[in-house]
């Protein structure tokens, strides 16, 4: 009879324990499906005491988690902690140090640390599984790994990040300003007390430089990834982008460059179209969409964190250990994995959202044509609406395509000018219909 997988879990917070709960509840089909039992024999966390509403009667506990990669009777060493240093780092090289296998959450350590970690874990002969690390109960890295593993992927969009999800699609739908749904979000557990991770960008731009990695086949590069977060989308900047036809997301956004061969890896918020499978995507929800030269156009949709989703994902990659179907960490052998030039963001060349809060004067919009005449940038929609309290107007201008790098260089010249109230708002429009 074939010995259960034995597992060793560090972190038993609501991903760790829920992982647990999956186990429990449907231990019995997960054995059917993968061929053995899977047993959790060692957990690790702060707080022994604390109620967490599984059963660990008979499974060992650590203190350091560290120590129970290095000691604990375990096959596969799941690391739920976070976060691209300290504990959670330590913890994952101990066991591949034992030759045990890892599965991990970890979209911090893994952009960090990923190539490195993935060398050490093909050269034990053990597996480095991080589905839950991207999008949460989305199978984004199976899609990617295996499922289109035949395609040569043109072009990779995401919305990955939940909370900046939920706080854009709240704006929209009520009205409201940034600082008001930040604070809902938090009170509903969507946001951390210290929102920063999200609302800027950073998280969104750890998952996709993995995923980057996974569908081009380069190395993990998060310093060659551009992030923007949301926090200066205000609810003006919505209702204008409707009144032109456009609905405001943040994306993560890959694509091979032709001119260069280099890679495009961006996070921001942008323009698209209601027509744009992102479009319609909501609240919590992430989403991926994914080009490939013969599958087309493929689209993947669901909940991308929470308990359940993160760990089925969880599950998912230890079934796979349990089963023995393994795989290179990101889809072909670490030291095979390219480095490609990156493409700076200012030499992104589409069309732009622009917003101008000015003194409501004459000449003033003459000053502000002429500023982007002398960069070749071309005005298509230009909208004004009424005076505020202060006597001031906004000036929202769609532009023709342009490159960036002339854009930017107009918007420095108009900072100079008196009659600008605040600093100019820009934001990309993205064709992904």
């Amino acid at each position: 009879m074939t010995q259960p997988l034995k597992i060793a879990i560090a972190g038993l917070g609501t991903v760790g324990a829920g992982a647990v709960k999956v186990l429990h509840t449907n231990g019995a089909a997960i054995a059917a499906r993968c061929g053995r039992a899977i047993t959790v024999t060692a957990v690790s966390a702060r707080d022994k005491k604390k109620d967490r509403g599984v059963d660990l009667k008979g499974v060992q506990w650590f203190d350091d988690a560290a120590d129970m990669a290095a000691k604990a009777d375990a096959d596969v060493i799941v690391e739920l902690i976070g976060g691209s240093e300290g504990m959670a780092r330590t913890t994952v090289e101990a066991a591949l140090a034992r030759k045990l296998h890892v599965v991990t959450a970890n979209k911090a350590l893994l952009a960090h640390h990923g190539v490195a970690l993935a060398k050490t874990a093909e050269a034990a002969g053990v597996t480095l599984a991080y589905e839950a690390a991207v999008a949460g109960g989305i199978p984004i890295i199976k899609a990617l790994r295996e499922g289109l593993a035949g395609n040569s992927i043109r072009r990779l969009t995401g919305i990955l990040n939940g909370t900046c999800n939920y706080i854009l699609s709240t704006m929209r739908a009520s009205g409201r300003e940034f600082p008001d749904v930040l604070k809902e979000a938090q009170d509903l557990g969507y946001a951390e007390a210290d929102p920063a991770f999200d609302i800027d960008g950073i998280d969104a731009a750890h998952k996709l430089a993995i995923l980057t990695s996974v569908a081009f086949g380069t190395q993990v590069d998060i310093k060659s990834v551009h992030a923007e977060g949301i926090r200066h989308v205000s609810s003006i900047d919505i209702q204008y982008a409707d009144e032109f036809g456009f609905r405001i997301k943040l994306l993560g956004l890959a694509e091979r460059d032709e001119k260069t061969g280099g890679i495009v890896q961006r996070v921001y918020p942008c323009l698209i179209k209601p027509d744009a499978p992102l479009a319609t995507v909501e609240g919590v929800f992430n989403a991926v969409v994914v080009e490939g030269d013969f599958v087309g156009r493929s689209v993947y949709e669901g909940r991308g964190a929470g308990a359940g989703p993160t760990a089925s994902a969880v599950v998912s990659d230890i079934m796979d250990i349990a089963a023995g179907r393994k795989v290179p960490t990101f889809g072909i052998p670490a030291s095979q994995l390219k480095v490609l030039p990156s493409v700076p963001v200012d030499q992104h060349v589409g069309e732009y959202y622009v917003r101008l809060l000015v003194v409501d004067r004459p000449g003033v919009f003459a000053d502000i044509a002429g500023a982007f005449r002398d960069q070749s940038v071309s005005m298509e929609s230009v909208l004004q609406r009424g005076r505020t309290e202060n006597a001031n107007v906004n000036v929202v201008i769609i532009t023709h395509e342009v490159q960036e790098a002339n854009l930017l260089r107009a918007l420095k010249h108009l900072q100079a000018n008196a009659a600008l109230v605040e600093p100019p708002h820009m934001m990309r429009i993205e064709n992904l219909s």
